[in-house]
């Protein structure tokens, strides 16, 4: 538990919100059930965070989850033959769902 008086405490929360830390667990299981190794999370992630300074980006945390899921969306599409239209396209279906859904309900796609 964070207590503010101790000295060993991060000097604040690790993480802004819990999706950062479930991206970064996700990351972390891919790699465990073998889909992609460390060494290629790595070098991808560091891409993504080099992308984003090449286009202007701040360094602030919002940057680096951003590059976080960059990364993770380059990887998925290495590792499963996605194209990146596909993927995006199904981003988009994700995002309207989520969008529809009231508050409190699952999430579900809807394909005809």
């Amino acid at each position: 538990m964070f207590q503010p008086d101790d000295p060993l405490a991060p000097p604040q929360p690790v993480f802004d919100e819990p999706w950062q830390a479930q991206a970064l667990a996700l990351a972390d299981g891919l790699i465990k059930a073998g889909h992609f190794t460390k060494t290629a999370w790595a070098e991808t992630l560091a891409e993504a965070l080099r992308s984003a300074e090449r286009d202007g980006a701040p360094d602030v945390p919002e940057t680096y989850y951003g590059a976080v899921l960059n990364a993770l969306e380059t990887l998925t599409e290495s590792a499963t033959g996605i194209t990146k239209e596909a993927r995006k396209q199904r981003r988009s279906d994700w995002e309207s769902a989520y969008l529809r859904t009231p508050h409190g309900k699952p999430v579900t796609l809807l394909y005809l």
